[in-house]
């Protein structure tokens, strides 16, 4: 009864966003969106004068440039990889955290993922910041004449935008590179201190992952629409973040597996604990979103019903629901068997499923600023997308031969290799 339950409440949830956002037209009218003068880029860079709550500065009412439009598909595409690295980085705090034994074979490949936040997420921000005018109209916008952007002026100003976020960046890469730098440190001479370090470093590490995760998507995707308010918004892009990676790693440790890398420290358990990991989160990410949308639909404050406004306006709402059901229903319903989580012929579709579905969410996020009426999609899209992925997938794999595939002389890899086995029918399990 207890596990019946379990499975009911995050269908109930999704069913319930379902229905409020079937009811959603009514409740989140266009008359509940902020109103302002929509001013175009020929106006002082879009400088727009405001009312009280702001308005919607996206220049919806403008045609918008090449460069604008290549902006905010660059950040699409750069939104998504930036998940993974990030997810990435948050499995190896999760890892010494909780001192897990199992994870330790599989370790090494979150720990190369995250290292690609330097330098290359941190030298594919640069476009973001050459064209930020491009792509973020809050930045040639008065404070003075918006509300919205005046009580958010402490981080919505071109100087903190500058400085923090390429600080956060920097900062996301010199901890990934830390927790490498030691777990390699460790294969020379096995001793436990640099276990200990990375316990002290998870310990404190992780509530600025938190705050800086959450600034960072603030500035990144957030901000595209300075007026929304959510307190849900970083918790909501984890969320896809790390559901995203752990299908990501879960691809990667089979490959390695098969191709004997990894077949002699990764077993049956690992792959079906990622897999568990994989199932738990797309739970989480469909209660957060769930949790997000009812909270403003149910409150019906116009700073934040306008941000779903105009993403249930035009064929955006399609979107929506193709989020809804490819990112929860899909997903969950075929992950119900514990078998599947084992079944590569099952398994990495639903990764190259997951792949796409993280991309239409970001793709949510980001381009409705642009394209008001619907996505418009072009060849940018997936050239910028797997020009970017392939790029990081293609330095992933020439750094990852680097130095061992898994932690050698890590206390816990040989509980991880002897006791995650999963037992043969009628056996009982040997914990000596």
């Amino acid at each position: 009864m207890k596990t019946l339950t379990t499975l009911i409440k995050p269908l109930l949830a999704v069913l319930g966003l379902s229905l409020a956002m079937v009811l959603g037209a009514g409740r989140l009218s266009a008359e509940d969106a902020p109103k302002a003068p929509v001013a175009s880029h020929g106006d002082s860079h879009g400088e727009a004068k405001a009312a009280h709550g702001g308005g919607d500065h996206s220049h919806a009412g403008a045609a918008p440039s090449f460069a604008r439009v290549f902006g905010h598909r660059y950040l699409t595409a750069y939104m998504f990889c930036l998940s993974l690295c990030m997810g990435s980085l948050f499995l190896i705090f999760i890892h010494h955290l909780f001192d897990a034994s199992w994870s330790v074979p599989v370790r090494r490949v979150a720990e190369q993922l995250a290292s690609l936040l330097f330098p290359w997420m941190a030298v594919l921000l640069i476009p973001i910041l050459v064209l930020q005018k491009d792509i973020y109209p809050w930045l040639t916008i008065d404070p003075a004449t918006d509300h919205a952007l005046d009580v958010k002026k402490v981080l919505f100003n071109q100087k903190g935008f500058n400085v923090l976020l390429p600080a956060l960046v920097l900062s996301w890469g010199l901890i990934a590179h830390t927790f490498r730098r030691w777990s390699l440190a460790q294969d020379k001479d096995g001793a436990a201190i640099w276990t200990r370090k990375s316990r002290v470093l998870a310990a404190g590490g992780i509530f600025y992952f938190a705050l800086s995760l959450t600034l960072g998507c603030f500035y990144l995707m957030k901000s595209l629409q300075h007026q929304f308010f959510s307190t849900m918004y970083g918790v909501y892009y984890f969320a896809g973040s790390v559901w995203t990676t752990l299908v990501t790693v879960w691809v990667i440790v089979i490959w390695l597996k098969d191709k004997g890398t990894l077949a002699q420290v990764v077993h049956r358990r690992q792959i079906q604990d990622i897999g568990v990991w994989f199932f738990a989160f797309t739970v989480f990410y469909a209660y957060i979103h769930f949790s997000q949308y009812f909270l403003i639909w149910n409150a019906a404050i116009p700073e934040e019903t306008f941000w779903y406004v105009r993403r249930e306006h035009g064929a955006w709402k399609w979107v929506g629901f193709t989020i809804l059901f490819g990112h929860f229903f899909v997903p969950f319903l075929t992950l119900l068997n514990q078998d599947v989580k084992l079944n590569k012929t099952i398994m990495l579709p639903m990764a190259a499923w997951a792949w796409l579905m993280h991309y239409v969410d970001m793709t949510f996020n980001v381009m409705p600023v642009c394209f008001p009426e619907g996505p418009e999609f072009s060849l940018l899209d997936p050239v910028l997308w797997f020009g970017m992925a392939g790029f990081l997938g293609f330095m992933f794999l020439k750094n990852f031969g680097s130095a061992a595939p898994y932690p050698l002389r890590d206390p816990r890899l040989k509980e991880a290799v002897t006791h995650h086995e999963i037992p043969a029918a009628g056996a009982v399990q040997s914990h000596h």
